[in-house]
């Protein structure tokens, strides 16, 4: 019957997110109350069918009485369900706050993200043409998604954008009419955009074919402007990569299926995209979803055909190839917009009539031809053909879910993005302007500056300096002073890209001729490279060379504006006495099961060995090793003994004394104040289970220590709870807050973002996110801010550290390595050497960690694994690396606690993971080794989230908040009394009536 109920039921329940083994395993718990409810059922039905024997007067009273007495049972054995098993998972959700954020906050909001429009969109290309005359009132707008804007992503990091300012009332906005007879043929074309969901990708691109740009639609908006704006939009979101082959999506053989080695089981293979016009292919073999399509082609060539003043808006989260804006001379002026949010948008049309004078800088490198980047051929599907035999073992808890196993080498080392192109010109194996359109950090501005280093000065641990710049224009602007380095490098030694951003500032608007000066301090240790390879440091470390080091102020990557030298005059290794932002001193953590076995780019020899390095992997790499074989068995459901490290030598913890403490006692004390084992002692073991189990958009309520349930939300682009209904302002995509280049800018967007979170009392932020770019096709980039570990940690630290005025714990994600959408489910083994570990995919989150000024702190783990060793379970990462070297003190949390097949509680709390991102349900979920070892894992756990909960907004108030009535409890209280007062009427009414008629026909 269950199995049955499962299988009706569960497809209905997936599209809330609910996966159908979850489902299963809810009825599975709920078995006993399943099947009491359908024997009461069978008795109601029995009872019904035998009062027809009764005496007619008498019939309707047995039959109402087995009714309400049907209806009170039901009542109480769901008063029983939801404060017995299922109370974690419904107090979580019916004790959130309505949302109903004040109109002052709102405004707040949306005056933000308009600003990070104003100082994020970019400049790319100005040949004179902006900003437009004062004489230019109107302009036609080509492209379908001028109508439909791109304004976030899709998935976790998506939010509402209903009311969003779009790229015709911007324009609108700022004093132009738009064509309407351009509009209207879009809208009449196609009312929305293409399906994009976590479980369905429609590539579909509307775009009107040429035919559609009738002689009269054209002579007509000549008529109407000489000056065309040509927009073009990309999307992507959460769950999929986007397509390195459209031409097979159309034509159905890039089988996502094939391409995805485990796909969800409700997941659409059916239609991804549809071809404009049957009488031509969109796209020819093997052009990817970022180059222009046949049909985009032939309206850009017919709109440069007929305008001489053509602006071309680029609406996409994801770098695309744009050679094709410097084959046309009429292309004057080419803007980047991602995703904007609310009202980013509302700058383009500031920007296009001078009222803003553009600031935003690039935050990725955008190369001309993305199939010859170091990564092309390692991205996307890569499984092990020799694992079947695993899923016949049992491995798996869910085969389907299991698919194929899976990995990716990151073959391409530290030379991601400029690193790569900065180096490899220097070293002569390409031609920059060949390869590099636009540079990282790059943007144009409606006005010049210069820029100079002035008081270098070497003072042994740190260096500084000032550098002045000034407006030599003649319009008031702001610059981004980007700070880089050049470190020593010996042929064949540690490898070192040539142009390194170490740090950057904003400066405030500038009129012209005015100056300003940036101070700098840098710690040389900041220069240090990571040794994984054992070249001087046997076990890993990180080294400042000897040599001499370049300090460059650039405006980009690759434009040296003034630059200064210093000497080290001997190796300084860190392995010995650590660096002094560290609090443990780092060593290898991850090179012995995460390296790989895959040649890794070299700088050695001029990058002699690129071809090699950069080629897809070798067939021998697809067959798994009997080692690799072995570690999936260790962490897989099914296979997975966690007594294996019990320690017999450890004492059993304290558990359930009554020492009379609460949590709000101990908001503010120290992490290792006495009290908090004080209040551990008050914990059960299932009080600890349910704690660490239920985190599903929530922390669940623990009375024995007075903690309430709490609810967490959704996600890098605002408040956006699915589960709770609680939304907030949609803020643009993380690529827009990174392009302003803006640290303060990111701390007032932190402030504003915690205060809608505040208001909604909801201090859970599941965000920002910060893995890196390291593929312009990766379905979530959207949501990651840059290319570059420093751009990106540095905003992310602000802007937690401004929430974290409101009392928001931010969950920074996903910890670590999470660069791909495709099989990140699928035990997908990231292998990557230690050195490109740390140096690129960890710096973001290190530089969050460490520059966190809050009280209250999270992190969340990450879909895949790192090498051999999943990342949600991976003691080297979380505890190591996150709590002993950077000094991490809070919780982590897992991504969404799937039926994956290694999402282990037990192994999960034993190796620094706190909290599952799940409601307890699965096999893999269960806690049953009740030896001390792993007590004391369920009980550090546990201390992590109280901590962090204790010091968060939930929790920074007035008065005691598990002494208020919750949400639930009054819901709850009124709907038992309102069903108690019906069925007591219902009872009142049967009786009188029955009474009634007795007393009638008695009087007969």
């Amino acid at each position: 019957m269950i199995d049955f109920l499962a299988k009706v039921l569960g497809p209905v329940f997936v599209n809330y997110g609910v996966s159908e083994a979850d489902f299963q395993a809810y009825l599975t718990q709920l078995s006993g109350y399943v099947y009491f409810t359908l024997a009461l059922l069978a008795v109601l039905v029995i009872v019904l069918v035998l009062a027809q024997k009764a005496k007619k007067g008498f019939r309707h009273v047995v039959r109402w009485q087995a009714v309400l007495a049907f209806v009170a049972i039901i009542a109480v054995m769901v008063n029983m369900i939801c404060y017995g098993p299922m109370y974690s998972n419904v107090s979580g959700f019916l004790n959130a706050s309505k949302v109903d954020l004040s109109d002052e906050t709102v405004a707040q909001s949306r005056e933000m993200v308009k600003k990070l429009g104003e100082e994020g969109l970019i400049l790319a290309k100005n040949e004179g043409m902006l900003p437009l005359a004062s004489d230019v009132k109107k302009l036609n707008v080509f492209g379908w998604d001028s109508t439909n804007p791109i304004l976030g992503g899709i998935g976790s990091g998506s939010s509402d954008s209903s009311s969003a300012v779009g790229i015709l009332q911007s324009l609108q906005d700022a004093g132009y009419e738009t064509n309407q007879t351009l509009t209207d043929l879009y809208t009449e074309y196609r009312a929305e955009r293409p399906e994009m969901s976590m479980h369905y990708q429609d590539w579909t691109l509307p775009e009107p074919t040429a035919d559609a740009y009738t002689d009269s639609i054209m002579s007509e908006a000549k008529d109407f402007s000489d000056t065309a704006v040509i927009v073009i939009g990309r999307s992507g979101g959460e769950n999929a990569d986007l397509p390195t082959d459209m031409y097979g999506v159309i034509h159905g053989t890039y089988d996502l299926a094939n391409v995805v080695s485990s796909a969800p089981d409700n997941f659409d293979f059916t239609r991804c995209a549809y071809t404009n016009n049957g009488s031509y292919d969109d796209f020819e073999e093997g052009e990817s979803y970022l180059e222009l399509s046949r049909t985009e082609e032939d309206l850009v060539e017919k709109v440069c055909s007929e305008f001489d003043h053509v602006i071309v808006v680029v609406n996409a989260n994801n770098t695309m190839e744009l050679s094709w804006v410097d084959e046309y001379e009429q292309i004057g002026a080419v803007i980047l917009a991602p995703g904007t949010g609310a009202s980013g948008f509302a700058a383009l049309g500031e920007i296009i009539n001078g009222t803003v004078n553009p600031s935003g800088k690039t935050v990725d490198t955008f190369v001309r031809d993305l199939t010859a980047t170091p990564y092309y051929n390692n991205i996307g599907n890569h499984s092990y053909n020799n694992v079947k035999d695993l899923n016949d073992q049992g491995v798996a808890a869910d085969p389907s879910s299991m698919g194929n196993l899976s990995f990716v080498n990151y073959v391409e080392g530290i030379y991601v993005g400029y690193k790569f192109y900065e180096t490899a010109a220097e070293e002569g194996l390409l031609k920059y302007e060949d390869y590099v359109q636009y540079p990282f950090g790059y943007g144009l501005s409606y006005t010049t500056f210069e820029k100079e280093i002035q008081n270098f000065k070497d003072s042994g641990d740190t260096i500084s300096f000032d550098v002045e710049v000034t407006n030599t224009g003649d319009v008031a602007g702001r610059d981004v002073v980007e700070i880089y380095f050049t470190p020593p490098y010996e042929n064949g030694g540690i490898e070192k890209a040539s142009v390194n951003l170490i740090q950057f500032e904003k400066t405030e608007e500038l009129e012209p001729g005015a100056s300003a000066k940036v101070s700098f301090e840098i710690a040389k240790e900041d220069m240090a490279s990571y040794d994984s390879e054992g070249i001087k440091i046997q076990d890993g470390g990180y080294i400042l060379e000897a040599g001499e080091y370049t300090v460059s102020v650039r405006s980009d990557s690759h434009t040296v504006e003034d630059e200064e030298t210093f000497q080290v005059e001997k190796d300084i290794d860190y392995s010995k006495d650590g660096r002094e932002s560290d609090m443990e001193t780092a060593v290898n953590q991850f090179q012995e099961y995460a390296r790989g076995d895959f040649e890794q780019l070299s700088r050695k020899d001029g990058f002699a060995n690129y071809e090699e390095a950069c080629a897809a992997p070798a067939e021998e790499q697809y067959v798994m090793s009997d080692e690799v074989r072995e570690k999936v068995i260790e962490s897989a459901v099914g296979t997975y003994d966690g007594t294996k490290y019990n320690d017999d030598g450890d004492e059993m913890p304290t558990m359930e004394a009554d020492n009379g403490l609460t949590l709000y006692q101990l908001t503010g004390l120290d992490y290792n104040d006495p009290k908090w084992e004080e209040l551990l002692d008050q914990l059960s073991f299932d009080d600890m289970a349910k704690l660490i189990n239920i985190g599903g958009w929530q922390t669940t309520e623990v009375k024995s220590v007075g903690k309430i349930a709490t609810s967490d939300c959704d996600g890098p682009a605002g408040l956006s709870n699915f589960v709770t209904g609680a939304y907030g302002t949609a803020y643009p995509s993380e690529v827009l807050m990174a392009q302003t280049w803006n640290q303060s800018l990111a701390y007032e967007l932190g402030q504003c973002m915690g205060q809608e979170y505040k208001e909604a009392n909801n201090y859970g932020w599941y965000g920002p996110a910060m893995n890196t770019h390291r593929s312009a096709f990766a379905g979530r980039n959207f949501e990651y801010y840059s290319e570059d570990g420093v751009l990106a940690g540095r905003i992310a630290a602000n802007q937690v550290n401004g929430a974290a005025e409101h009392g928001v714990y931010a969950y920074i994600k996903h910890f670590a390595l999470n660069d791909q959408e495709i099989n990140r489910t699928s035990m997908l083994m990231t292998f990557s050497s230690e050195q490109a570990i740390r140096e690129i995919y960890l710096k973001p989150f290190e530089i969050a960690v460490k520059g966190f000024e809050g009280t209250s702190q999270a992190v969340m783990s990450s879909f895949n694994w790192i090498g051999t060793v999943p990342s949600c379970a991976n003691s080297n990462l979380l505890n190591n690396v996150l709590r002993d070297e950077w000094g991490f003190v809070g919780m982590v949390e897992t991504d969404y606690d799937g039926s994956y097949g290694y999402m282990i509680t037990d192994h999960s709390i034993r190796n620094g993971n706190d909290l599952m991102l799940g409601f307890g349900s699965a096999e893999s979920n269960l806690l049953e080794d009740h030896s001390a070892t792993a007590v004391k894992a369920m009980r550090q756990a546990c201390k992590n989230i109280l901590y962090t909960i204790g010091n968060s907004g939930y929790y920074t108030v007035d008065e005691d908040p598990a002494g208020i009535m919750t949400n639930m409890t009054k819901i709850f209280l009124t709907v038992d009394v309102i069903v108690a007062l019906v069925l007591l009427g219902v009872e009142a009414i049967v009786i009188l009536r029955y009474l009634k008629k007795k007393k009638a026909v008695s009087a007969e």
